[in-house]
């Protein structure tokens, strides 16, 4: 240690401009590729690690030929939308909407086939199918079919017939899944060992392509969309529209998020640089801090450009995070280096600095390692932005702690700040106060903290992550406005999709194997019915023939209704549509009579080519022998609770209905959104355990004392436990930020923790007096303590301002586990110290303090 600090003083503190030059190299090579640096949103960015869910979401869009790569206008005219000058504004809206060169087609009431001929029948769908677009369809009656067809209500049209929509499609480049497909299936050999060099070039390659194409797609998708929201603007005199759909949602969270990076990361700064103007009332106690903040800022943003390395909206906050950790390790040297100006008022500064730093670069280490091992709980979430954002403030802190140890030194070398004549009174009012309660009232600490841990464990047993997406967003912004129309009125906001396997395709009739003598899908499954597996339109009962590869039997189609049947009767669903909604279609054309086993054989010949990808292709795969059922959740709903949801469908599926758990498959963005949150859930809250135990093996390390570690971890405990308790009793949910304040709580926590025990080890030195050391303690470190927490506090809370709920939340509560912080640091730590006396007894006889 020496050897390092008189290097530390020969090379940095004797040459501060060299160092600072250098470093300024060091900048510029970072500062090259941040225009590389950017934001996603997307689907792969919320998803587990390899999560399965996100290869079937995706497997089942190819298999149907779907995707949600469209937006959704919604569209209340002021005047009755079944009026001439209704139909004639949406019209024109809907042709503004189509113009744009990124919109393939769009499908509206307008355009969608109507069924209301007296001649329309099985036979003459071709020929008799009209639409509001190419035939002369009186109003009322044309309103009238529409609320009757079981496709349009809820999806096209309120119920209410006010409220229309239309569905913008935006094309995707075939070019795009193939090299999707090709870099997954790259990826996929690269876990298992299996890619030789020349395959991981080829990795590398193809990933850059891809994203390459992916970032040229979202540009487009952006202007695609600013130019619609242009084309509403020009209608808001006519109606009210809203925007919806995953295109927009996705363009409208990076928005927000850029906006709390730029916005909000320059309110922050501005407000630490107000608070330490009014704290040490000289500009290089404002300069330097912010320097160091900015600086180390600028390096990771650089390095993630280099890399290629994407911020998601859970490590959004991660600029936040690292200005206030940089500020928190400056402040202390700034504390310190006062108090030695006023103890050594003859020494040069550049002693002054060297005394700073020989006394507090292990404090600062300590606190740098153990607010690391708190981020790196994150790493245990198996997902992946989360994992990144471990990485990424391990990466902040790390240079956060190099920074601090060079860049401030030089720079208060060059420039000195003048003593500060206010530090010659060691107890600043704020904590002193805390030092006379503290001794005097330590009785009533103690239990106040044990009420308080018993109400936040009580409260902790109230979380959940069971959240509404629409509540994200403020409600006077567009994207929630416009996702609560949906909810309320278009059928739902979030897709939950249900395929089910057909288990018996290409098994002989009659025939089946021992441990599946029945198929719900093709018998009765009764136990007095016969087991062969017979349909009559298929082959001759009895008989040895080949079972036909359909879903068009009477037995199969049976069993598919009551699926639809019993998605559409839960509270949580909205609309529902599946084959079983394209039969009651084809049954109002049959005038009213459901169709008999020969006409459902023939099916997938009667319905027109232009109606397929309508009524048959987004539900039916043969192919791949599945059924999907296509439903929307009420996201609004305050019963909604995703995750018992999704096992009370498949569960139901399985175990009342005699489908075989591996022929159930729940898919979709609700399932993949749910994954991740358990996920987080699991992996941070019941982590914290196993970070604790770590801070506690650094405690023992740092002050070799089993006494004072399980002391100092006392106050990391009560203050993560606080934040957690009070989101329960609140009823907050955690989401997909606000879940990791758990982790952030205890490394601010543990910061003060350190500084004050050390402080209280070379102060009780002194004199051996216990109570004269803490009232000197929280003169000195208490100050910077104090200090450190009302700038975060004060820097965070200008994150209410934001549109983002979880960002609002994430500051709240990341300012009020600061305060939790400070205070258990001045109350709880100090009483422990008094009463347990774990650096033996006192030397003299204590000395009475006001």
């Amino acid at each position: 240690m020496r050897a390092i600090a008189s290097l530390y003083q020969r090379y940095i503190l004797a040459h501060p401009l060299i160092t600072l030059l250098l470093f300024l190299l060091v900048l510029a090579a970072a500062s090259v590729h941040l225009d590389r640096f950017r934001l996603d949103a997307s689907a792969e960015s919320l998803v587990l690690e390899n999560d399965q869910a996100l290869a079937q979401y995706r497997t089942m869009n190819r298999h149907f030929a779907t995707s949600d790569n469209f937006l959704v206008v919604t569209f209340t005219p002021d005047q009755p939308l079944f009026s001439p000058g209704g139909i004639q504004t949406l019209r024109n809206l809907r042709n503004d909407l189509a113009a744009l060169d990124a919109v393939s087609s769009t499908n509206s009431i307008l355009n969608v086939p109507l069924l209301y001929s007296p001649d329309l029948t099985l036979d003459t769908v071709d020929s008799e199918l009209r639409t509001l677009d190419d035939d002369d369809v009186p109003l009322d009656t044309a309103r009238q079919s529409l609320l009757s067809n079981p496709l349009y209500p809820d999806l096209l049209l309120s119920e209410d017939a006010g409220t229309t929509a239309i569905q913008v499609n935006l094309p995707t480049p075939e070019r795009y899944f193939e090299l999707l497909q090709k870099r997954n299936r790259l990826r996929s050999e690269a876990r298992s060992g299996e890619l030789s060099d020349a395959r991981q070039q080829e990795l590398a390659q193809v990933s850059q392509q891809f994203l390459t194409l992916k970032e040229s797609l979202n540009n487009r998708q952006k202007h695609t969309i600013g130019q619609v929201r242009e084309i509403l603007d020009q209608y808001r005199d006519k109606g009210v529209p809203h925007l919806g759909g995953v295109p927009m949602i996705v363009a409208d969270m990076i928005r927000f998020i850029k906006n709390d990076l730029s916005t909000f990361g320059i309110g922050v700064l501005a407000f630490l640089l107000i608070t330490l103007a009014l704290i040490f009332r000289q500009w290089r106690w404002v300069a330097a801090p912010i320097a160091c903040c900015v600086f180390t800022v600028w390096l990771v943003a650089g390095y993630l450009g280099w890399v290629e390395w994407p911020v998601t909206v859970i490590s959004s906050n991660f600029v936040a995070l690292l200005l206030i950790m940089t500020l928190s390790m400056t402040i202390h040297l700034m504390v310190r280096y006062q108090e030695l100006q006023r103890e050594q008022p003859a020494s040069p500064p550049q002693t002054i600095m060297g005394d700073t730093v020989t006394s507090m670069v292990k404090p600062c280490f300590y606190m740098a390692i153990t607010t690391i091992v708190a981020f790196g709980s994150l790493t245990l979430s198996g997902i992946r932005p989360v994992i990144d954002f471990g990485w990424m403030m391990t990466l902040g802190l790390s240079l956060a702690f190099i920074i601090t140890f060079l860049i401030f030194p030089a720079l208060l070398s060059l420039l000195p700040p003048k003593p500060d004549r206010r530090t010659g009174d060691d107890r600043s009012a704020f904590t002193a106060f805390f030092a006379r309660l503290t001794s005097r009232f330590g009785g009533t600490i103690l239990v106040l903290s044990l009420l308080i841990a018993g109400i936040s464990l009580a409260g902790m047993t109230r979380l959940s992550v069971e959240n509404s997406f629409i509540d994200y967003f403020k409600s006077s912004t567009e994207i929630s406005q416009g996702m609560l129309t949906i909810d309320q009125k278009l059928g739902g906001t979030t897709p939950l999709d249900v395929v089910i396997t057909d288990p018996d395709t290409g098994k002989p009739a009659g025939k089946s194997d021992a441990n599946n003598a029945c198929d719900p899908f093709v018998s009765d499954c009764r136990n007095d019915a016969p087991s062969s597996n017979c349909d009559p339109f298929v082959g001759e009962c009895g008989e040895a023939t080949d079972h036909r590869d359909t879903w068009f039997s009477y037995q199969k189609m049976a069993r598919l209704k009551k699926v639809q049947a019993y998605l559409d009767s839960l509270p949580e669903t909205g609309k529902v549509l599946s084959i079983a909604t394209t039969l009651q279609l084809l049954a109002q054309i049959n005038q009213g009579q459901p169709l008999n086993a020969l006409q459902l054989a023939f099916v997938p010949k009667a319905i027109p080519d232009n109606l397929r990808d309508t009524l048959l292709s987004p539900y039916i795969s043969e192919e791949h022998d599945e059924a999907r059922f296509s439903m929307r959740l009420i996201d609004s709903s305050p019963d909604l609770k995703r995750d018992e949801l999704i096992n009370r469908i498949h569960d139901h599926l399985v175990n009342d209905m005699g489908f075989k758990d591996k022929n159930v498959t729940l898919t979709g963005m609700t399932v993949m959104y749910n994954n991740m949150l358990q996920s987080l859930f699991d992996s941070q809250i019941k982590t914290l355990g196993l970070v604790f135990l770590a801070i506690l093996a650094m405690f023992l390390v740092l002050f070799r004392s089993l006494k004072l570690a399980l002391i100092g971890i006392a106050p990391n405990l009560l203050a993560a436990a606080s934040v957690l308790g009070l989101m329960g009793w609140l009823g907050i949910p955690l989401d997909l930020m606000t879940i990791t304040v758990a982790a952030i709580t205890v490394g601010i926590a543990v910061d003060d923790t350190i500084h004050y025990i050390h402080r209280f080890q070379v102060e009780f030195a002194k004199d051996g007096d216990y109570l004269a050391t803490m009232y000197r303690c929280h003169g000195s470190i208490g100050r910077a303590m104090f200090y450190t927490s009302l700038t975060i506090v004060v820097g965070f809370s200008i994150l209410v301002l934001s549109n983002f709920m979880p960002t609002i939340y994430f500051g709240l509560f990341t300012g009020f586990a600061m305060l939790m912080a400070l205070l258990g640091a001045l109350t709880l730590l100090p009483r422990l110290m008094l009463m347990v006396r774990p650096l033996g007894p006192e030397h003299t006889q204590a000395t009475p303090q006001p």
